[in-house]
């Protein structure tokens, strides 16, 4: 559920995990990133979010690549919410346009060229790769697909992680 070279926000040490399979040019993780943030702010020292991508939709890989890039510029989660802000402007279904992605990016902190540099790094490359071999392994085949301690999420919705969640939250107290 979680690897070495997964994005972890929140503390290391929490107790909880969500671990979520994402897609950056997914409107419904879009939409779900606000809600996983309103729960890890209700219990801030309890649970961490683990990113693991699962590009499905057209040019998703490089949106994926430039969250890594900018993982290693040490600006990883003002370029995700700055691309998830922005995604109905480049994630469009059939034809993203990821010069806009980048531009987004750009604004949020990253150094594109740099970025541009690196983005197919072997490391890049193998940790996009895992991450599609393990959700294939879970049977993950939508996104957002979560994990709450390794528990899946049976019924999806927003009171249905919340719910889980706070079980888990009040197992670990």
């Amino acid at each position: 559920y979680v690897r070495r070279h997964s994005p972890v926000i929140g503390p290391a040490n929490a107790r909880v995990t969500i671990v979520e399979f994402f897609d950056p040019s997914c409107e419904a993780c879009r939409a779900f990133y606000p809600i996983v943030k309103q729960i890890m702010a209700q219990y801030p020292n309890d649970v961490r979010l683990v990113l693991r991508y699962t590009p499905l939709h057209q040019g998703s890989d490089e949106a994926v690549r430039i969250l890594e890039t900018a993982r290693r510029q040490d600006v990883f989660l003002p370029v995700l919410e700055a691309l998830l802000e922005q995604q109905p402007q480049w994630a469009t279904h059939g034809a993203p346009q990821l010069d806009r992605a980048w531009a987004v990016a750009s604004g949020a902190g990253l150094e594109v060229t740099r970025a541009r540099s690196v983005m197919q790094a072997p490391a890049i490359s193998a940790a996009l790769n895992q991450d599609v071999v393990d959700a294939t392994a879970l049977g993950v085949s939508r996104t957002p697909t979560f994990f709450v301690n390794e528990k899946p999420l049976t019924t999806f919705g927003p009171q249905q992680l919340y719910d889980l969640v706070r079980a888990e939250v009040e197992v670990a107290r």
